[in-house]
């Protein structure tokens, strides 16, 4: 596979590469992995047997991804003795914050290069590095629109372990009304208006009249008055991230114009005034941005973040003798494609652990999935 990486230095010199991600500084994309490449170099190490399997260690996750949903959590371990590298694809939504984090369970002195890259183009052949995760191997970044990723994890030569990571996307607004949550969403964005004639641009939380509409976010109050079809309404201006926040059909406005609000203050009540006088009290919520931008994943947790996965000892870097025949699944699924029949008596080697199932290699060298009740029964 032809695997073009953008230059990093490029990325940074256009404000971190940047306009389709918000990136803290201190996950800056920075060039660490390919100057530990130059200190090899400088070495030269390059055309030794071990620094040229690293090297292609280095563009496996580009080719050989593990496709995940968010949020995710495993235990893995890597080897000492031989080079790898290991790349997790997840896709992200405009509006979600992603949050990764990786525990390693070996010595402190241990140098793990982990990298985040855009994917650029639907061939899956051009990627785009984004950021690179702390010395405390924690990464966060803000898509500013749907896109796909793929973040690397590579040790230097002739370290490895037991590592567990944590890949979390959570929103970046906090619900706008007070003690309710997704479910109070009974309208959403797109759907059609006037008899199709126009669509919804926003979501409608329903709740009783007068409960609080608060501020999901620090931001500016750039109006507060009487508009139309929105009846009473308040705009905020997110200047973190640009965003004009809508707020419609208040019965009340508790801020004035040009006031700072923060998470959490209430800036009015929720009502039906203007074209909702006829609907039950509800508030809608739009984001504006060049244009609408559906609010959903803005302020709702789509799925629940999984329990801490404690790392299983039985499992993780074991190696077990199969008693009885199974498929090796490609992805984590059951309904995913066999990529091969495991006999009685093969033996396979237990790489990484989830909360259902586990990544194995094959006497052959096939990297698969098998649901985690299954591998217990291989257990004495």
């Amino acid at each position: 596979m032809n695997v073009k990486l953008i230059a990093t230095t490029i990325c940074i010199l256009l404000l971190q590469g940047c306009k389709e991600e918000k990136v803290p500084e201190r996950f800056y994309p920075r060039n660490d992995h390919h100057a530990y490449w130059y200190s090899l170099k400088q070495a030269n190490l390059l055309e030794t047997a071990l620094v040229k399997d690293w090297l292609e260690a280095a563009e496996k996750p580009f080719a050989q991804q593990i496709e995940v949903k968010l949020p995710y959590q495993e235990s893995f371990t890597l080897s000492e003795i031989k080079p790898e590298a290991l790349g997790y694809r997840f896709d992200v939504k405009r509006g979600q914050k992603v949050l990764v984090d990786i525990q390693l369970f070996s010595p402190d002195t241990t140098r793990v290069f982990v990298d985040l890259f855009r994917v650029e183009n639907d061939s899956l052949s051009e990627y785009l590095q984004v950021a690179s995760a702390d010395s405390t191997l924690q990464l966060g970044f803000e898509p500013r629109k749907n896109a796909s990723y793929i973040l690397r994890l590579q040790p230097e030569l002739l370290r490895g372990g037991q590592f567990t990571i944590t890949i979390e996307n959570v929103p970046t607004l906090a619900f706008p009304v007070a003690g309710k949550d997704y479910r109070a969403i009974q309208s959403f964005f797109g759907d059609p208006r006037d008899g199709g004639r126009r669509d919804h641009h926003g979501v409608d939380i329903f709740a009783k009249r007068h409960t609080p509409i608060i501020a999901p976010v620090k931001a500016e109050v750039r109006f507060v008055g009487v508009r139309g079809l929105g009846g009473k309404v308040v705009w905020l201006y997110d200047r973190e991230r640009g965003n004009n926040l809508y707020f419609a059909h208040l019965q009340d406005q508790k801020v004035n114009k040009y006031q700072m609000v923060n998470p959490g203050d209430t800036i009015g009540t929720v009502g039906n005034t203007g074209n909702a006088r006829y609907t039950p009290p509800h508030l809608h919520f739009g984001i504006y941005r060049n244009g609408p931008m559906d609010p959903y994943s803005f302020i709702v947790e789509e799925y629940p973040r999984p329990p801490k996965l404690i790392p299983d000892t039985m499992l993780l870097g074991k190696l077990f003798a199969v008693n009885k025949a199974m498929y090796l699944k490609s992805a984590m699924s059951n309904q995913s494609l066999n990529l091969d029949t495991l006999d009685t008596g093969s033996f396979i080697a237990v790489n990484a652990v989830n909360h259902e199932y586990v990544r194995v290699a094959t006497e052959n060298g096939i990297v698969g999935f098998l649901d985690k009740s299954e591998v217990y029964s291989f257990l004495p």
